[in-house]
């Protein structure tokens, strides 16, 4: 068996990984006015798109990134992934359109696959069922911190430069986050255990995870719980600004949010060992879609106060946030439970498909905003309720 690294050191390691993820994303947020303004001033809302497009390059490189981790061993795939990341940066600060941005923003996602599924492969090799779902937690406890302090650190670029500059920060940030990695951790998938990259092994492989019935309604789940997420993070900027005329201090809010979000994953830490994955994640679900339709029914009868609406929305973007935090990691360790023989494969088809997913399901969400929060209300009860549906299907039967 693979050695284990000191606990502390690992999950500070693969919450440095992951968080190149959340930057790509969250450091754009302050950015997304004047990009628009420079780049599709006739249609403000398309700039939005400069977040679905590096999730759809995600969900499209994960394909890949798993299997050949499983093939050539994780650290050389996430080498490969870290140079095609800083190449597309590099071409996202220089972009002279909006349609060449969305280009270098697909690439840019493509490199970033190798941070979720080959980080989350590493988690697999060395930890699993429970255990896994707690070291994930952890991680993801961390990773949140930098939703916090991304839009403060896209914000204060911006105020010694421009939306361009943003990139030159996040490349600088992956070669320090890759290098930790490539250095400080040794190979986590002995070569004895490692599946050639060929057709007929991904072929038994797929037919192996289709047949597993717990690893299709995780990833399902995952889909509706990160286009959640990704509707949220797309739509926040927009809502700020014109439903609530707070965007001098989004940054902070953003912060605010995201760091009480934390708290989700803490949570899940400290309970997932005594409650089990399978409650966590419905009380969860339940809680969420129960929360979402209490707020729309107020909202559409003309009940909420005015005092109170904003307050109220910065606490529902918090459950949302948090409900990742209570859910991701679980769906996650009971998909992989009994594929760790294909780690990287199954990692890498659950986080490919739930992110393409999410992608095509929050980019409607983000066009259709009207001046309210109602749109992306109306997306996440139905997500999220679509979610609770399909793992409680899954307990009934006890599979």
């Amino acid at each position: 068996m693979t050695r284990r690294p000191a606990q502390a050191a690992f999950v500070a390691m693969m919450a440095m990984l992951f968080a190149t993820i959340a930057l790509s994303i969250d450091a754009m947020l302050p950015a997304l006015p004047a990009i628009a303004a420079e780049l599709t001033p006739d249609d403000t809302n398309r700039a939005l798109l400069i977040i679905s497009s590096f999730f759809l390059g995600m969900g499209l490189g994960t394909f890949v990134a798993g299997p050949a981790s499983d093939a050539l061993g994780r650290k050389p795939v996430i080498f490969a992934c870290a140079t095609i990341y800083a190449v597309a940066t590099v071409l996202c600060w220089f972009a002279p359109s909006l349609e060449l941005l969305l280009f270098a923003r697909i690439v840019q996602g493509l490199g970033a696959a190798a941070p979720r599924v080959v980080g989350m492969a590493m988690v697999r090799d060395l930890y699993k069922g429970r255990d896994m779902a707690r070291i994930v937690s952890l991680v993801m406890m961390i990773f949140m911190i930098v939703p916090a302090l991304a839009p403060l650190l896209g914000q204060g670029i911006l105020l010694f430069g421009n939306w361009r500059t943003i990139f030159a920060a996040l490349l600088v940030f992956t070669v320090i986050a890759n290098a930790w990695v490539l250095l400080g951790q040794p190979e986590t998938l002995a070569p004895e255990a490692r599946r050639p990259f060929r057709a007929v092994h991904l072929w038994q492989s797929a037919v192996e995870m289709s047949r597993h019935r717990i690893a299709l309604i995780s990833t399902l789940c995952q889909g509706f719980g990160s286009a959640c997420l990704l509707s949220t993070v797309s739509s926040q900027q927009a809502i700020f600004a014109e439903t609530f005329g707070r965007i001098e201090t989004f940054p902070l809010w953003f912060g605010f949010i995201a760091l009480c979000a934390a708290s989700g994953s803490l949570l899940n830490s400290r309970i997932v060992m005594r409650m089990g994955m399978r409650r966590v994640i419905i009380t969860t679900y339940i809680g969420e879609v129960a929360l979402t339709l209490a707020i729309l029914a107020l909202d559409a009868t003309g009940l909420m106060p005015d005092v109170l609406a904003f307050p109220v929305h910065v606490f529902w973007s918090i459950t949302v946030f948090a409900m990742m935090g209570l859910t991701q990691g679980n769906l996650t360790a009971l998909a992989m439970e009994d594929l760790g023989h294909i780690a990287g494969f199954a990692a890498s088809m659950i986080t490919a498909i739930s992110t393409v997913m999410a992608s095509l399901l929050a980019a409607p969400v983000g066009l259709a905003f009207n001046g309210t929060q109602i749109p992306l209300m109306v997306a996440v009860a139905v997500y999220s309720s679509l979610a609770l549906g399909l793992v409680g299907s899954h307990s009934a039967r006890k599979v």
